[in-house]
């Protein structure tokens, strides 16, 4: 009887010892900085959604949100490195549409698994491509692009961030659809690929509207069409390539996720936290005015996007042959 009753006295001291504890714990959330992974260089559209994010949360979560850039093999090596870390809602990675549904299809040995390896948190933005030229290209539309590339077959070069990148794959997938033969030339990242297209060295590309925007408003660029079906609110005057090419859609999505195993709680905060400030109107301002259109989501409805995109995508590259 008394060894039954020291054992339960024992039982309650550690509740009453580990329920406060386990509160501290979870209420300590954040309990440093967090790190929030972008996979490619600074300058292109993952990067400017991770730095205006992160610039909104930290206040809200009481300390700073540390953008770490880390580029190469479309993502592929900062991924693996994110899905690998402490699931403590510390380390995060803004995803995009390239390390979280083509690289599963154009690698064979990624290290990781978008659908098993992260917990999807937030979908931040959609982001239509635009097709541009440098203005040295005598062409002002999509339909004279393509007509111009065919009389010129082999003389002009499309930039992108890498192979594997949105850009080569939504540039090669046009290419395939519209019969051209043009030169892919793959930079390390979405910014170097643009500033040489604003300096003639590479002559097209396809890419998320925040990176090619300002040049093309500046005239540094020529804007000719946008790859989603419809109109855009921040581009209203470009037709869709699929005037010319009938349901050609290449829509870049990003969001955020973190490793595996990363607490449902601290993910619904998180989501929560995100999804309040893409409904805010200066953010949403501040995201279509760069080319991007804020589309709040929960977890669960992220989570099945991704698994829909990598079949969507397996398809397509694998009829246009896209190959690195």
């Amino acid at each position: 009887m008394s060894s039954k009753l020291s054992r339960r006295s024992v039982l309650c001291a550690c509740s009453l010892l580990t329920a406060p504890a386990l509160a501290r714990a979870q209420g300590a959330w954040p309990s440093q900085s967090i790190k929030m992974v972008v996979p490619f260089p600074p300058g292109g559209s993952t990067d400017i959604l991770a730095r205006v994010i992160g610039a909104k949360l930290e206040p809200l979560l009481g300390k700073p949100i540390i953008v770490e850039n880390r580029a190469g093999a479309g993502g592929g090596p900062a991924a693996t490195a994110v899905a690998k870390s402490d699931p403590d809602g510390h380390t995060l990675m803004m995803g995009h549409i390239g390390t979280l549904a083509f690289n599963p299809i154009l690698y064979t040995n990624i290290g990781y698994d978008p659908k098993v390896d992260f917990a999807a948190v937030a979908r931040v933005a959609t982001v239509p491509n635009l097709l541009a030229v440098h203005p040295s290209v005598p062409v002002n539309s999509a339909e004279e692009l393509i007509a111009y590339i065919k009389a010129n077959p082999g003389k002009l070069n499309y930039g992108s961030g890498g192979n594997g990148s949105n850009a080569h794959v939504s540039m090669a997938y046009f290419a395939s659809r519209a019969g051209l033969d043009i030169v892919h030339v793959p930079y390390r990242g979405t910014a170097p690929a643009v500033n040489d297209l604003a300096g003639g060295h590479v002559q097209v590309m396809m890419t998320g509207g925040p990176a090619l925007l300002p040049l093309g408003q500046a005239g540094k660029l020529r804007l000719l069409a946008v790859s989603s079906k419809t109109r855009v609110p921040f581009a209203p005057e470009l037709p869709p390539v699929a005037d010319v090419l009938p349901g050609f859609e290449a829509v870049q999505w990003y969001g955020i996720v973190a490793p595996a195993k990363t607490p449902r709680d601290i993910v619904a905060r998180l989501n929560t936290l995100v999804n309040q400030q893409l409904t805010a109107p200066e953010v949403v301002d501040t995201l279509t005015k760069d080319g991007a259109l804020a589309a709040p989501d929960t977890p669960d409805a992220f989570t099945r996007q991704i698994a829909a995109e990598i079949d969507t995508w397996r398809d397509v590259i694998t009829k246009a042959n896209i190959r690195i």
